[in-house]
């Protein structure tokens, strides 16, 4: 079945993690085997070629890069000078892909009807290109809303306006506070560009701002259940019910923190705390309830946001393995019709509506 998968981090992978993407899995890991200066060296589970094996055509894949002020404890860059470098040298990564053949932008609704007509044709039997979708996993970067503009003329159509802690423009994950007067106008930018809000990530304060003044498109791109692990990272009921009634997807996570209560980073494993697929089928199942079908479901793996097979689903070794989740949604009742909008349909329904 064909998949978009609505969040990775290919572009940090590449240039922070220093990972050749083009390469087969087993060959990031073996470079990696000796390293210790990442939490997931030597257990990607992802890259351009798993990708293809297994049928997920299309990604969102961000740009990131987070400032941090003096006092704060989180990795960071100095300035936001320095941020928006990194994220440039992550967006050239991009360039250089397509330039490879390896990776196409998709940004409006001609260039993505063409990228799925393409995937969909079972006679080009051709090495197909990975769509991409990109995406701002947080704004510090961006040194002026001038530069906002300036990234939509390169491709930008989604940005988070928070990562975690303390931003310039929101406040994030394991942060409090409402945003100020920069963080609305940065809202009231991205209407006017048709830029996507992207919820994941804002702390419960900017997130009811945002919802409140912003009338453009919202996603979630890489969220889960707060009910399943109570964490503020994750979303309240009543943060899924005001998305559903906004028509946003939200897109399921797959880092095991997110998905089975009571882990420890660092300490835990998947298979001590049985994390498996089916864990994941438990969150998406909780929206589909408030929904009363599955139509403001996604994928959004997030496989390669900092962690690996250490840190994800034990019966999961590489990104193609999202293959596995459709008949476990067959299992709990759900129907083809509704799997193929899991897995596809309801990101494409978003988009089309949002680029028309």
């Amino acid at each position: 079945m064909f998949i978009i998968d609505a969040h990775l981090d290919l572009g940090m992978n590449a240039m922070e993690w220093n990972r050749d993407l083009a390469k087969p899995i087993h060959e990031i890991n073996e470079r990696e085997k000796e390293l210790t200066d990442k939490p997931d060296r030597g257990n990607a589970t992802v890259s351009l070629p798993e990708l293809r094996k297994g049928n997920i055509g299309l990604v969102v894949a961000t740009q990131i890069a987070r400032y941090v002020a003096p006092d704060n404890s989180l990795p960071g860059w100095n300035s936001p000078g320095q941020a928006w470098a990194q994220t440039q040298a992550q967006l050239a990564w991009y360039n250089a892909m397509e330039e490879a053949g390896e990776m196409i932008q998709v940004n409006d609704l001609a260039s993505l009807e063409n990228h799925i007509a393409l995937w969909n044709n079972e006679n080009n039997d051709q090495q197909k290109p990975i769509g991409y979708i990109l995406s701002l996993e947080g704004a510090d970067s961006l040194i002026t809303l001038q530069h906002l503009e300036r990234a939509w003329q390169y491709g930008l159509r989604a940005l988070g306006p928070a990562h975690y802690g303390p931003g310039r423009y929101a406040n994030g994950t394991d942060a409090t506070g409402p945003m100020e007067a920069k963080g609305i106008a940065l809202l009231k930018e991205m209407e006017r560009l048709n830029i996507i809000l992207d919820a994941t990530h804002l702390c419960e304060d900017a997130f009811w701002q945002a919802l409140d003044n912003f009338n453009g498109h919202v996603w979630a791109s890489h969220n889960n259940v707060r009910k399943i692990v109570n964490h503020n990272r994750q979303f309240s009921d009543e943060q899924i019910k005001a998305l559903i009634e906004r028509g946003a997807v939200i897109g399921g996570a797959l880092d095991a923190w997110m998905m089975v209560p009571d882990w420890v980073r660092g300490k835990s494993s998947p298979q001590e705390m049985n994390c498996n697929l089916e864990k994941i089928i438990d969150h998406f199942d909780h929206i589909c309830q408030f929904a009363g079908n599955a139509l403001y479901i996604g994928i959004g793996t997030d496989l390669d946001g900092a962690f690996g097979r250490e840190q994800c689903p034990y019966d999961l070794e590489t990104i193609a393995d999202l293959q596995k989740l459709p008949s476990l949604f067959y299992k709990r009742g759900y129907t083809k019709e509704d799997v193929e909008n899991i897995m596809h349909g309801n990101w494409m329904r978003f988009l089309r509506e949002a680029w028309k």
